[in-house]
């Protein structure tokens, strides 16, 4: 009789653990963020990732930061029955594996314990925030890069903006770094250029070339100017738009539209404007 009560205890433990086991396994279609492990006994609870959206990071003095970017988000809780480890250790635990390989922690705070870490590696920027609880920490991860511009204005788009404002920035004109030969995946954007100028025979635009400030101001003088002398050439000579409605300047880094102390700054500030006469 003990050996079928002790069979029968055997069978019950396996099956309450089978039960546990299967209502804490990871969140379908989760993962670990590439640069963290996580702590021992916990499983994803709740989980999303975006190739592109904002977040919010607090910095020092409490002042926010928004960042743009891949985005993770990992909700981590503690395994049914298991000991945590208590929030201010997860917190450390994250600081520290991130300040080993070039993290900076940019800030701490207490109730509930969090903080936000900043790692440059690798040509990439990637913020981490981390906020623990006694039962549970969450992550909000965002790999800092510029958005891939997939829509462009259009010649009904840009004659609008330039009715309203005397000016329009294009984008969709690429360059190599330091270069002024345009690339073949500029051609649409120039040819809505083109399609505005034949739309309104009587306008006329200067075409005016901008850069980021990486570099020197001289170089980048020069640099924007070439670029702008590259577009009206292609207009002229690929698309018959008279040379008399177009002159092309550059001007460096003088007028940016974004900080140049972030990448999606530099990126539009790296742009061809047309401005009317």
């Amino acid at each position: 009789m003990n050996k079928v009560i002790a069979v029968i205890l055997c069978m019950l433990f396996v099956l309450v653990g089978l039960n546990i086991s299967a209502a804490e396994k990871d969140r379908q279609g989760s993962k670990d963020h590439p640069l963290l492990t996580r702590m021992p006994d916990f499983y994803i609870n709740d989980y999303s990732e975006k190739d592109f959206d904002k977040q919010e990071f607090t910095v020092q003095n409490g002042k926010k930061v928004s960042v743009e970017g891949h985005k993770y988000y990992i909700q981590y809780d503690l395994n049914q029955g298991a000991k945590g480890p208590g929030d201010l250790k997860v917190v450390r635990n994250i600081q520290n594996a991130l300040t080993k390989i070039g993290g900076k922690v940019l800030f701490e705070g207490e109730r509930p314990w969090q903080s936000t870490v900043k790692l440059e590696k690798g040509g990439k920027e990637t913020w981490v925030a981390v906020r623990a609880y006694p039962t549970l920490y969450r992550l909000t991860i965002v790999e800092r890069e510029v958005m891939k511009q997939e829509v462009e204005a259009n010649a009904e788009a840009m004659g609008n903006d330039i009715n309203t404002t005397g000016h329009v920035s294009i984008y969709g004109i690429y360059f190599d770094t330091g270069k002024a030969e345009i690339k073949p995946e500029s051609d649409a954007a120039i040819a809505e250029i083109a399609k505005l100028l034949k739309n309104n025979n009587a306008l006329k635009v200067y075409v005016v070339g901008h850069t980021d400030n990486a570099g020197s101001f001289d170089a980048n003088m020069k640099l924007s100017k070439d670029r702008a002398d590259a577009v009206t050439n292609s207009l002229v000579s690929k698309h018959g738009i008279a040379s008399s409605r177009l002159k092309a300047y550059g001007v460096s880094s003088l007028n940016p539209i974004a900080s140049n102390k972030t990448e999606e700054g530099k990126a539009k500030n790296r742009r061809v404007e047309l401005v009317e006469q």
